[in-house]
């Protein structure tokens, strides 16, 4: 039988920060190379935005005579701290471990249990940060607001109303949400449609020609494929646009908008703000129980609002 006689361990700083890396930004959002990513903030960072009129170009004249405008905005990044803290019996996670150890696969698995139990929190952290990012509150466990909470409270997104979204209305409904698409941003390489799961599986069901009814007598979808067209990994568009699956966003919303206008902050690589301990409590207290404590910051921003689409 596998034993493990110490699976006490600490990180701190840059040691972390590869295991806080796997925790805050393998969620598939954060994953998607379709959000910037700021991991270095040591406290804060100021996002200078600038804005001018919309055509600058005058007359030719002998004389210099200003005209127009240009505006500068900012944006402020500033991640806020956050915290795992969780207590679980030792016990479970071994019998799994030793389980897997005999079956002769060791060698894709941490050598030390405690590190296995970190791997399933990670994953479960990943998860959390995946729903924080699009729906978190300010005020509670989530110390930041997400995305949405963001674009509902800012009063220069476009906003269009939303219906229940079916694989019969979906074309339609994601469709209004191009049709808002500022002329700013439309035709912009890192333009996104960021949809949830939901409306994903629908246009999904759409595509492969179950647009009626849940019925198959419509078209014979992509390349007369049916349902069997689609391959989970496949990049999906609505009139050249990207769609991009977000686990979690709420089930009814979307946001059209461009990579830069999503941002995303963390003190992943600072030596002040990073940590994780497992703590086995059977040296300390006889128990069969272990502690892990992990501490990292986060935080999201909108870059311009008038740039983004609200389909909530």
């Amino acid at each position: 039988m596998a034993t493990t006689n110490n699976i006490t361990s600490s990180f701190a700083g840059k040691a972390a920060a590869g295991y806080l890396q796997a925790a805050l930004l393998t969620g598939k959002t954060l994953d998607s190379g379709a959000i910037d990513i700021r991991d270095n903030i040591q406290y804060k960072e100021v996002i200078r935005k600038f804005a001018s009129d919309a055509n600058l170009i005058k007359a030719g004249t002998c004389d210099f005579t200003p005209t127009g405008t240009l505006t500068t905005t900012e944006v402020v990044l500033e991640p806020k701290e956050i915290q795992v803290n969780l207590q679980v019996c030792a016990s479970s996670y071994r019998s799994s471990w030793d389980s897997l150890q005999m079956k002769g696969i060791n060698s894709k698995l941490p050598q030390n249990l405690g590190q296995f139990m970190l791997e399933h929190v990670i994953a479960k952290v990943a998860a959390g940060i995946e729903t924080a990012v699009w729906q978190g509150t300010s005020g509670g466990d989530i110390p930041f607001d997400g995305w949405e909470v963001l674009a509902a409270a800012d009063g220069t997104v476009v906003d269009v109303a939303k219906s229940a979204v079916t694989a019969a209305n979906v074309t339609t409904e994601i469709g209004k949400v191009v049709d808002a698409i500022p002329t700013t941003i439309y035709g912009k390489d890192d333009l996104y449609i960021y949809v949830p799961t939901a409306i994903y599986q629908s246009y999904v069901r759409a595509l492969g020609g179950f647009g009626a009814a849940g019925t198959s007598n419509v078209t014979a979808g992509v390349d007369d494929k049916m349902n069997t067209w689609y391959r989970n990994q496949q990049e999906l568009y609505f009139d050249g646009i990207k769609i991009l699956h977000c686990p979690g966003m709420t089930a009814t919303d979307m946001i059209a908008t461009t990579k830069e206008n999503l941002l995303f902050g963390t003190s992943l690589y600072s030596d002040l703000n990073n940590n994780i301990d497992i703590i086995d409590m059977g040296k300390i207290d006889g128990s069969q129980n272990t502690r892990i404590s992990m501490r990292g910051s986060a935080s999201v921003a909108l870059g311009f609002g008038s740039e983004v689409v609200l389909y909530s």
